[in-house]
């Protein structure tokens, strides 16, 4: 989804609390992964992958320049001759530790199997955050949640566009220091030079 369609998105739900959540949740995954240089695994259910999320994030790690947004996507099944990015299975999860940010997508309760591994990849270190559908054993395991319910005026799509979007856009604080003004004005040039984003 564009910016222009981001937009127009955020301009429908003004007045609802889904803009400014969206950028909450979405600090809180900026906040994880990038004082650790990435590390972002993204899981679903077993019945929800969250390919469309991850490819969204893609997207915004490459126009915002955060390199740390690009998420390994975590599957429940690989398949032999999977392409190496798809490839990567639920093993994955065992062995997150500290530094890594483990983003759960859990638009239903997820099997034991799976909040087992959360647990313990919670349990060695890893930052937990779910996108989810309320289900207090997924909030308890996470340390930053945001809920969306069949009660709610939005759907799990809108809400991953809201919050793939704000990842990409929140700008990095300015380090302090001497070199300060210096570097926003490297920062301001980077920005008027640089050609615009791609749209297809």
């Amino acid at each position: 989804m564009d910016a222009v369609r981001v937009a127009l998105l955020r301009e429908v739900l003004a007045g609802t609390e889904w803009p400014a959540a969206a950028r909450r949740f979405a600090g809180a995954l900026r906040s994880s992964v990038v004082p650790h240089g990435g590390g972002l695994l993204l899981v679903g259910t077993a019945a929800y992958e969250p390919w469309h999320l991850a490819a969204h994030l893609v997207d915004e790690s490459t126009w915002s320049g955060l390199p740390e947004l690009t998420p390994t996507l975590v599957r429940h099944r690989v398949e032999p001759g999977d392409p190496a990015h798809l490839a990567v299975g639920l093993g994955r999860i065992e062995a997150a530790g500290r530094g890594e940010t483990l983003f759960l997508v859990a638009p239903e309760r997820p099997g034991d199997g799976l909040l087992e591994r959360v647990h313990d990849a919670r349990r060695a270190g890893a930052t937990v955050l779910s996108l989810d559908n309320g289900d207090p054993e997924v909030r308890g395991l996470a340390h930053e949640t945001l809920t969306v319910t069949c009660r709610d005026d939005v759907d799990l799509d809108t809400v991953q566009h809201l919050v793939s979007a704000a990842a990409g856009e929140n700008s990095v604080p300015a380090p302090r220091g001497r070199h300060r003004f210096r570097d926003r004005l490297s920062r301001l040039a980077d920005q008027l030079t640089a050609p615009p984003p791609a749209r297809w």
